[in-house]
């Protein structure tokens, strides 16, 4: 089956993406049939019938129209972020506008937040970060000049280096990971590693018998954020090699994180496979249990619980490859004890703890959703996991996502895994995103050949 086509520019050719709904067969979507070419061809209609968008303004100039999670009626009143980009949106803190002298007629400069790009990489993955970089820039950090920090366990070649200073004019910052964040600890069984990372080849789920692999993982939950280098820095942008941006971004995503006091940003929400961190949960059950006083008062883990079976975690997680945040929330006390929680029980070698979970727990654990924030707007994509927002012609080079796309591209819907209620991201936003159509069903969508994730009333 096709995948849906993205346009892109200045990257290597890529595998068409993979659409999570390319195995339903329910008749009443109004996209039409998968298989059709003007499907393929031109962004989805929406059903005429009791349709309708969220209430909110467009701003920028892109046709975005922001998507807050619904907070509940306790929650605290802070800034409001839907109005600063109303106000900040159209380049107004780009490095281009800010040095045209506007300071020498009584304007007092802001603070520019201490920030950077960040990307683990290796020298073998130039070509793949170099596409990234083409595109980030393109879209956004030409006119905003934050460094970008690359870190490799191994020192970079002069090659690498000369090469990706080529394409930007921000400064360029080349570092090694110290050794005690990228190895086994000491308390690791060698006789049930093997035997963990003999199951783990078993469930198909990728590397997890590379050990670096698990040094990745590790490093990328619980250690990034504690090199030496990024002492002077609160917030960061995580930059993956391969991976794609397709819109125009038209603010400082940094002054807009520290401004509205968010500690998290995202743009995809889906679900992974479970049988890779069986325990995960367990664990996170018994710090929860152990360290009540460390959960946030208006923290939120019910979009993360089944709770017709057992409260058991439902998988859903932030996708990290793609994340915004502050560095001072990963260095606090609660999500250092969690993570050393996890690490003391072997989670990181014995199972394929990911950040992705393990940065999802934490961040809903620890930080209130008013703190957290969906990125919609950054049309993204990494390997088979894309996504394209409502925008106007010629701000975006890919084609209309459904706000569900990537639900379950990780788990496809013939795996025996028990999936959630609602899908992830409508889960995390709650509200009006959660409304069925009058008389729709879960099982009767199902019946027809369905999914089961088609009822919705916004698309």
């Amino acid at each position: 089956m096709p995948g849906r086509k993205f346009r892109y520019e200045s990257a290597s050719p890529r595998a068409p993406v993979r659409s999570s709904f390319a195995s339903s067969k329910w008749p009443s979507i109004s996209m039409g049939s998968r298989g059709s070419s003007s499907f393929w061809g031109a962004p989805p209609k929406p059903p005429k019938e009791k349709w309708r968008m969220p209430r909110a303004p467009r701003f920028g100039g892109v046709g975005h129209v922001p998507i807050r999670a619904t907070l509940p009626a306790s929650a605290k009143k802070g800034p409001d972020p839907i109005l600063w980009l109303h106000q900040n949106s159209g380049d107004k803190h780009s490095v281009l506008q800010t040095s045209s002298g506007w300071e020498g007629f009584g304007m007092k400069a802001d603070r520019r937040p201490r920030a950077a790009l960040i990307s683990l990489v290796r020298d073998n993955e130039l070509e793949g970060i170099m596409a990234s970089m083409r595109q980030l820039e393109s879209r956004w950090n030409r006119k905003y000049q934050y460094p970008w920090i690359f870190f490799n366990d191994q020192p970079f070649t002069e090659e690498f280096k000369a090469a990706t200073r080529n394409l930007t004019s921000a400064p360029c910052h080349y570092q090694i990971i110290p050794k005690e964040h990228w190895s086994m600890p000491e308390w690791i069984d060698e006789n049930r590693l093997i035997n963990s990372l003999e199951y783990l080849g078993t469930t198909g789920a990728g590397k997890e018998w590379l050990i670096r692999y698990h040094h990745m993982h590790r490093w990328n939950s619980g250690f990034f954020y504690k090199h030496p280098f990024l002492k002077d820095y609160d917030w960061y942008w995580r930059v993956e090699p391969d991976a794609l941006y397709f819109c125009d971004i038209n603010y400082d995503v940094f002054r807009f994180m520290r401004d509205n006091n968010m500690k998290y940003g995202f743009n995809m929400n889906i679900l992974d496979d479970a049988p890779s961190f069986p325990y995960l949960w367990t664990h996170t059950r018994k710090f929860v249990k152990d360290h009540p006083e460390l959960l946030h008062p208006q923290s939120d883990l019910n979009w993360l619980i089944n709770p017709e079976d057992g409260a058991q975690y439902n998988y859903c997680q932030f996708f990290s490859n793609f994340e915004i945040g502050s560095l001072n929330f990963w260095r606090g006390k609660a999500n250092e004890a969690y993570f050393e929680a996890l690490d003391e029980a072997g989670g990181f070698y014995y199972e394929r703890l990911g950040d992705a979970p393990v940065h999802t727990l934490s961040v809903s654990m620890f930080v209130p959703k008013s703190e957290i924030w969906f990125f919609r707007d950054i049309g993204y994509q990494h390997d088979i996991n894309a996504h394209c927002p409502q925008h106007v012609e010629g701000t975006c080079q890919c084609e209309l996502t459904r706000l569900d796309e990537n639900f379950y591209s990780l788990v496809p819907p013939e795996s025996p895994q028990k999936k959630p209620k609602d899908t992830c991201i409508r889960g995390f936003l709650g509200g009006e995103w959660l409304e069925k159509k009058e008389g729709w069903s879960a099982e009767g969508e199902k019946a027809l050949g369905g999914d089961g994730y088609h009822g919705y009333i916004i698309f």
